[in-house]
């Protein structure tokens, strides 16, 4: 069995391990090798095998014992944005080299308290500021300087962002599963240019206590995988309140989206925006969006038009909104409690204003000057109350969309991945890549993305957005098109 260890989805391995076929330590392992013999691809930024290795003879002694939780022994690894005790935690950035959490993320806690072994932190765009993986200032495994990841389909081509270093290795079979974070699409579109299963919850379900801020109102935590029943899986140990620890917790219990997989879609109703669906859509992706609806109507649902009018003001919105908040969230990396200090300084300020200067990358000081431009004395009201009321528009258009419809679907991204450097000294096409994924970040909404096809060999994802705690209703959808379709099965070729 351990030469097709790293072709086993979660459940698949969960199953292994509870009936013995395998020990945690050998699954662990096998994937660590793996994380070795591919580290070009600049997926992981840290490893610690004797730490990973103690925590799978953990899980072994609880499976022997018969009484281990659900995930025991699942080897898992960590997007670099979440705290943890037995790695580094940098954010990507230089400002936090070296930093050692003293505690984990609550994240972190439960995935653990499930059972999981994290054999190693992955990369991110900085302070998860990026749509390309490309704004990176931490070295990689196996490398002495920092490197973009690559995608494991093309590796000329990016994996997506911020999440690219989560996406990547699991489309690579490094790990079969991984956490990433979601502000505005960090979690749906690298699933989608790197063909895996991801999902973002409804704001508020998942702790953001012990994730390093960005945008505080938008950041949510959630899974990457390579199917939706994985996906539901670890996203039932992840979610739960948080009550004492993050005030943005909801008082929504645990639950268990595993139980309602399975269930018919006979007379569900997708929406799809037409604005989803317009000019700016290649014409590989619109194909394979369109193939995937049709696959949805075999099934049983039923497609309906609806309209989300406001859907290109979600970018200048959400760059006005998460700049702002990155602007107050990154005012506490300063050099004077952790993280990086710069060494020569004549004062309080001077040391404040070289740290900064020597710990944020471009993308980072971009923001921040974005945010405080528009929180400052004469702007405020002219940009940031009016992207809020904006904000609340788009939320609104949603609620009027679900009154005609169960699932709101369409294209995670506009194109498949570009070439590494292809957007170079452009941000702002960057930016343009997330206008699908952005309203439904800024409304709080859960959704996800699962891989439906492929555009010039380049995977494409289907996007499904669902109401507020719509979380197993969007599960069961995507796992019943996985069931009936073979493309969340494809590997890269090579891995």
């Amino acid at each position: 069995m351990s030469g097709e260890l790293h072709q086993m989805g979660v459940a698949a391995l969960a199953s292994a391990l509870r009936e013995r076929k395998l020990s945690a330590v050998e699954a662990a392992q096998h994937h660590l090798a793996r994380i070795r013999q591919h580290q070009d691809l600049g997926s992981f930024v840290a490893l610690d095998e004797d730490a990973a290795l103690a925590r799978a003879r953990d899980a072994d002694a609880l499976l022997a014992a018969g009484n281990a939780p659900a995930l025991a022994g699942v080897p898992i690894a960590h997007k670099d944005i979440f705290a943890t005790t037995d790695f580094p935690t940098t954010a990507g950035s230089r400002i936090l080299a070296g930093y050692r959490s003293p505690f984990d993320a609550t994240v972190v806690r439960k995935l653990a308290e499930a059972g999981a072994v994290t054999l190693g932190k992955l990369s991110c765009d900085e302070f998860a500021m990026g749509s390309a993986n490309e704004n990176v200032a931490v070295p990689a495994v196996g490398f002495d300087h920092a490197v973009p990841v690559r995608n494991p389909w093309d590796t000329t081509r990016i994996p997506g962002g911020s999440s690219g270093g989560s996406a990547a290795a699991v489309a690579a079979r490094l790990v079969p599963a991984a956490t990433g974070t979601d502000t505005g699409g960090s979690i749906r579109q690298p699933a989608s240019f790197c063909g895996v299963t991801g999902i973002k919850p409804t704001y508020g379900r998942a702790s953001r206590y012990g994730m390093v801020a960005f945008a505080s109102s938008l950041d949510q935590a959630g899974p990457l995988a390579r199917s939706a029943e994985d996906c539901a899986l670890l996203l039932s140990a992840m979610c739960g309140p948080d009550p004492e620890r993050d005030s943005t917790s909801l008082d929504k219990p645990a639950e268990d989206f595993s139980r309602s997989l399975g269930a018919s879609l006979e007379g569900l109703r997708i929406g799809v925006p037409k604005e989803f669906l317009g000019d700016g859509v290649a014409p590989g992706v619109r194909a394979a969006i369109e193939a995937a609806l049709a696959e949805y109507e075999k099934l049983g649902a039923r497609r309906v038009e609806v309209s989300l009018p406001l859907t290109e003001l979600s970018i200048p919105v959400y760059y006005v909104l998460a700049a702002a908040e990155a602007s107050s969230n990154l005012s506490r990396f300063d050099g004077v409690k952790f993280g990086h200090r710069a060494s020569n300084y004549r004062d309080l300020a001077d040391m404040y204003a070289k740290t900064r200067e020597e710990g944020f990358g471009d993308e980072v000081k971009r923001r921040i000057m974005i945010g405080t431009y528009v929180l400052s004395h004469g702007y405020y009201d002219a940009y940031y109350l009016q992207a809020q009321k904006v904000r609340r528009m788009i939320a609104d258009d949603f609620q009027q969309a679900f009154a005609h419809c169960d699932l709101i679907a369409g294209p995670a991204a506009p194109t498949v991945a570009w070439k590494l450097g292809e957007h170079g000294g452009d941000p702002v096409a960057d930016y343009l890549a997330d206008i699908f994924t952005l309203p439904g970040s800024l409304a709080g909404l859960p959704g996800m993305s699962l891989p439906v096809g492929f555009d010039g060999g380049m995977p494409v994802g289907l996007q499904l957005i669902g109401n507020y705690f719509g979380e197993a209703k969007l599960l069961n959808a995507a796992h019943r098109f996985q069931q009936a379709t073979d493309w969340h099965q494809r590997t890269p070729e090579g891995y």
